[in-house]
């Protein structure tokens, strides 16, 4: 059976950063073991901004500097990093990922899980991206893995995606 993990944004400005929650904080531990557990290709994307982050649309619409390329909060977290460098990393200026979406779409895993912050925004649209690309592999989104801005954003992106037919774990 080929199975994909997709380890969405667990980056220093998401956890412990400008854009940091106790939420994501929380699921570090966890999400680590399931990480290092988990029987097939492990992925990670990794939100990659450029100095003139601000003068782009979602600079204007989300006004905080975060995940600059090099910068230490661009990084992913110190649990997660030595993992990452055995890992593909899927560097996206925006929320999804759509070369990521296309890799899985050409190598149609069995199945696709995914886990990370922020599950309104990175991990939906990297689910849903997926679940286009490549409509016939199920998708899962594990909800205890994944954080959001809040509780009730996470709830509310859980039951968007799974109207879209993501299997919600």
């Amino acid at each position: 059976m080929k199975r994909y993990l997709i380890v969405v944004d667990m980056q220093n400005d998401f956890v412990t950063g400008c854009l940091g929650s106790k939420e994501a904080q929380a699921i570090v531990p966890e999400m680590v073991k399931y990480v290092e557990d988990f029987d097939g290709t492990v992925i990670f994307t990794q939100d990659t901004h450029q100095e003139n982050y601000m003068d782009t649309q979602e600079g204007k619409k989300l006004p905080v500097p975060h995940c600059i390329k090099g910068t230490d909060g661009w990084k992913i977290i110190p649990e997660l990093s030595a993992i990452a460098e055995k890992c593909q990393v899927f560097e996206k200026p925006t929320f999804g990922s759509k070369e990521l979406a296309a890799e899985i779409a050409k190598e149609a895993p069995d199945e696709v899980i995914l886990c990370g912050v922020c599950t309104g925004i990175c991990v939906l649209n990297n689910a849903t991206l997926i679940k286009a690309f490549a409509t016939e592999v199920p998708v899962k989104v594990i909800a205890n893995l994944c954080a959001c801005v809040t509780p009730d954003t996470h709830k509310t992106a859980l039951a968007a995606m799974q109207t879209c037919q993501i299997e919600i774990i």
